[in-house]
């Protein structure tokens, strides 16, 4: 039940703009899957679901998508051009600097990067510190993060 459950979660979210867990959770009804909204939370925490900019101002449930060995996947990329306003280090550290409530964001997308370079990173309103283990790590990540954004 719960792994057909989240095959049909999977399949509504690549296949249609769902904007809330109300949504969703009236798209597996109308599926015949009957659940509740706590079980489609777990659901989506589970499956690593996230919300992501649309590319018209709002936002939808998309899954965390990569291609295997690229480092930056497609909604990656996006939340980035969308969101991000300023990259620069200073030494080990990098300070990405987004719109206003998106500094969360950007730091949850570098986190799902697991990169074995990074120690940490602490993610504010509209700022995202990145904290490299050293300096030539972080220059690196910062030209890469910069031709992504060309």
């Amino acid at each position: 039940m719960k792994n057909d459950r989240q095959k049909k979660i999977i399949e509504l979210v690549e296949n249609r703009c769902i904007e809330t867990q109300e949504q969703l959770l009236d798209q597996l009804r109308q599926c015949g899957f009957h659940s509740t909204q706590a079980t489609v939370s777990r659901d989506i925490k589970e499956l690593q679901i996230v919300k992501s900019l649309d590319g018209m101002g709002g936002y939808r449930y998309c899954l965390p998508h990569r291609v295997e060995g690229e480092k930056f996947g497609a909604r990656f990329r996006v939340i980035f051009r969308e969101c991000v306003t300023n990259i620069d280090y200073a030494q080990n550290i990098i300070v990405i600097k987004t719109m206003p409530g998106l500094g969360a964001a950007a730091g949850a997308n570098i986190d799902s990067l697991k990169m074995p370079n990074m120690v940490g990173s602490l993610s504010g309103d509209d700022t995202t510190l990145v904290i490299m283990r050293d300096k030539e790590s972080a220059a690196e990540f910062c030209r890469e993060l910069h031709r992504m954004l060309e």
